[in-house]
């Protein structure tokens, strides 16, 4: 019984993995990561900032969001290609930090504007975080004949596998 080639070695996974290094290190990824980093930092210490830290709800909330928000950002700087598939995640804490000074019952004036306009500015850098990973980046080759649910009867690219019982829609 032979076993099949190391998915380390698809030839898919090696250039989707180069695309998305040099999706992470163009300027506009670096900006994005750095700006997000300084956003999660901000909203981890606005509490004290802004002087709604008597609110301890809101306050742990924005303290762990902001953490969370920082290390995205560094995990994106820092291994692009790896992370990218959890970039998602900060537009969702954006909008969390939109809506959290209603959701934990410490809506003041001062957290109401301080959570609104971080939250945006997180949802912005979040979207262009999800964004830069799906762009098209110049010099990648164009996929031909993809063909649905993982047959590849069609593909001229795809070396010819032995058939494998787990995998019935082999040739």
């Amino acid at each position: 019984m032979t076993r099949p080639a190391s998915l380390e070695q698809h030839p898919d996974l090696i250039e989707m993995r180069e695309r998305y290094e040099r999706a992470g290190s163009s300027s506009i990824a670096q900006v994005i990561d750095g700006l997000g980093l300084l956003a999660g930092l901000y909203l981890a210490i606005s509490p004290w900032v802004v002087g709604f830290n008597n609110l301890p709800r809101l306050s742990v909330s924005n303290i762990v969001t902001g953490i969370a928000v920082a290390a995205m950002a560094i995990a994106l700087a820092s291994a692009y290609g790896r992370t990218y598939g959890i970039s998602w995640v900060v537009p969702v804490i954006g909008i969390w930090t939109i809506v959290s000074p209603w959701i934990t019952g410490s809506a003041t004036r001062g957290s109401i504007w301080n959570n609104v306009v971080t939250g945006i500015v997180i949802l912005l850098l979040g979207l262009g975080a999800v964004a830069v990973g799906s762009k098209r980046m110049p010099g990648m080759s164009q996929r031909r004949d993809v063909t649905h649910r993982g047959d590849s009867s069609n593909r001229s690219d795809m070396p010819n596998m032995p058939n494998r019982p787990d995998m019935p829609h082999r040739p």
